[in-house]
């Protein structure tokens, strides 16, 4: 058993030695309104409760991401190597077009972030979901533990404990340039561009990165794919400096409906002129499709049995929605075991978990995404009853509140944490959690602050 539950409840305890701390979480609160922690115009939602984890569940944590990262890195570079194996995934010849795309550096998967469920009773993980360089949330830990440590709850319980918050904006800067210094055609003082299609983006955290590097003496901009243009021998960016080096925040399948708009970027790539970090090749891990390859009898024939045995441990049953490879009505009649998702988008659009919905629109659900209805394949997998933890929700409005109308009682949320590897290295945790079995920002999902203890 971890300690991670005592901890909470200590915090708890500590709050309401202090009449519930409300001064406290007003100004967290406040803190917020006015922060960087902004996805798609609007401030991210987020607890006063940090998610605290104690040594045994940090080296969990570690040697699970650290894992995982090994054996993505063995199925890439197979992949890359294998024409026979790339007949395990079914992707657009366009994505396999970028996927093939020369690297010209060491690191195979530069940026990822593995979502888990993570049982803190007894360690054990289940996998929800791998996401490569699109991955975020870096400036919603940063924010939120900004709000949250200068109330007197947290100086109390620091005042009591060792603790220490994940800090991902350094180790990365540093990994990044370190990545690039493999580069084989590298230069001097390289001129950075962090690229999406900004609409898609989560631009203030660009930012934030964006003035580290350039502390870091590496001028870096903030672009967007469509604006960036290629005269067969420099890369530029809409003010027509060059680049020297891509941090791809893009995510694939957003390149394939920005196909056109995206050859400059492209063609630079293909050219070797610019170092694209991380290469399309990362698309391999993200696309949900990797779950299922994971258990294909060619993927098992190249890693060795621990490996093996790691998979079927933390890995949920996964195929194809489609009756040439699971059984549809065993789905339909088994609602509660399985979840929907399409292989290749993000932000949970379109999940759907059998335990959330009625028989009825389960089945409809399943009509409506089985055997490639929906334009694109969808996957179904186990469903994994997450982790609940204690914690307070939101604090939406507490500043017109009377302080004894503030809620001080804990409620159960699900858990999602998101295992940030840099180059490899394990470097923190995105908390996430939600009262519903789908945890998403959509699904009335919120952020808390990481922080290790003791």
């Amino acid at each position: 058993m971890t300690a991670n539950a005592d901890y909470t409840r200590e915090y708890f305890a500590i709050m309401d030695s202090l009449d519930g701390d409300v001064a406290g979480r007003r100004a967290a609160y406040d803190y917020m309104q006015g922060s960087t922690a902004i996805v798609h115009h609007q401030v991210v939602a987020s607890t006063f409760v940090p998610r605290l984890f104690d040594r045994e569940t940090r080296e969990a944590m570690k040697r699970t991401a650290e894992t995982a990262h090994r054996i993505l890195v063995k199925v890439i570079e197979r992949y890359l190597a294998d024409p026979a194996y790339r007949r395990v995934f079914d992707f657009d010849p366009r994505l396999e077009e970028l996927i093939l795309l020369p690297r010209g550096y060491d690191s195979v998967l530069p940026f990822a972030r593995v979502d888990t469920f993570f049982d803190e009773d007894d360690l054990r993980v289940r996998f929800c979901e791998f996401n490569a360089d699109g991955s975020s949330g870096m400036n919603e830990n940063r924010e939120i533990t900004a709000s949250v440590a200068r109330s007197e709850t947290f100086k109390e319980f620091a005042r009591r404990h060792r603790v220490e918050g994940c800090e991902l904006f350094e180790p990365w800067v540093e990994a990044f340039l370190g990545i690039y210094a493999t580069y084989d055609r590298r230069v001097e003082n390289p001129r950075i561009a962090i690229c999406d299609y900004l609409e898609n983006g989560v631009v203030d955290e660009f930012h934030v990165f964006a003035e580290l590097f350039r502390e870091r003496g590496a001028e870096c901009v903030v672009a967007d794919v469509r604006d960036l243009s290629f005269d067969g021998e420099t890369l530029r960016d809409g003010e027509g400096e060059r680049i020297d080096a891509v941090w791809r925040r893009c995510v694939t399948n957003d390149v394939i409906d920005h196909w056109d708009e995206s050859q400059q970027l492209i063609e630079a790539v293909r050219a070797e002129k610019v170092a694209l970090i991380g290469s399309f090749a990362g698309h391999i891990a993200h696309d949900k499709q990797i779950f299922k390859a994971l258990f294909d009898e060619r993927t098992t024939a190249f890693l060795d049995a621990d490996e093996v045995s790691f998979i079927e441990q933390t890995v949920p049953l996964t195929a194809f929605l489609d009756e040439n490879h699971v059984n549809l009505p065993q789905i339909r009649e088994n609602r509660c075991e399985w979840i929907i998702k399409p292989t290749d988008h993000y932000g949970a659009e379109d999940v759907y978990a059998g335990v959330a919905v009625t028989q009825a629109e389960w089945e409809e659900l399943v009509d409506r995404f089985a055997n490639g209805r929906a334009g694109h394949p969808f996957i179904v997998q186990r469903y994994i009853r997450p982790f609940q933890t204690e914690t307070l929700p939101p604090d939406t409005g507490i500043d017109a509140l009377a302080d004894g109308e503030v809620r001080r009682e804990p409620a159960l949320y699900n858990n999602l944490n998101g295992l940030y590897l840099y180059d490899g290295a394990f470097a923190g945790v995105f908390s996430r959690l939600g009262p519903l079995p789908t945890i998403s920002k959509d699904m009335q999902g919120m952020t808390a602050a990481t922080i290790w203890v003791d």
